[in-house]
């Protein structure tokens, strides 16, 4: 009898443990979020509008704040990418925020070169995301991230 009693406690013990460690709920993990340029598209009087690809790695909601990215395209600087992104994206999402750029003239001709030659141009951003999760002060992100647009055919100006 006494055998049962204490292999009883030890079991209710056992499964005690085992529920409170389940309902502290999910994991809340802040991640790096990351930002790339989804479209770029050239405007009739030079300037391009960027739509902005923005993740969130994290496994809550984060609200995203100010953008300062400094853009390089091809070899060329384009200036930096400065705005209010203003948006909370989901966990582990991502959204699209839409800056419009002033570029200098160097990367004006560097892009006006790839379209015109109808090929690819790598890019780079460098610099900050400043995001938050929704219930606290917000924290600055370094951003580095290289890749490369193509210009998207029947869509003159335009690429991905």
């Amino acid at each position: 009898m006494h055998r049962r009693g204490l292999s009883f406690l030890f079991l209710a013990a056992a499964t005690a443990l085992l529920l409170g460690a389940c309902s502290n709920g999910p994991v809340r993990r802040v991640s790096e979020p990351s930002a790339s340029i989804q479209q770029l598209t050239v405007r009739a009087d030079g300037s391009w509008s960027v739509e902005l690809r923005l993740q969130n790695y994290s496994s809550i909601p984060m609200r995203f704040e100010a953008i300062d990215l400094a853009v390089t395209l091809g070899d060329q600087p384009a200036g930096t990418l400065q705005g209010n992104a203003g948006i909370s994206i989901g966990p582990e999402s991502a959204d699209v925020v839409t800056l419009t750029h002033t570029p200098t003239s160097a990367a004006r001709i560097a892009l006006a070169d790839a379209l015109g030659g109808n090929h690819g141009i790598g890019y780079a951003l460098e610099g900050t995301l400043r995001a938050a999760p929704e219930d606290k002060g917000s924290r600055s992100f370094d951003i580095k991230r290289t890749s490369g647009l193509t210009p998207v055919p029947g869509l003159p100006g335009v690429l991905r």
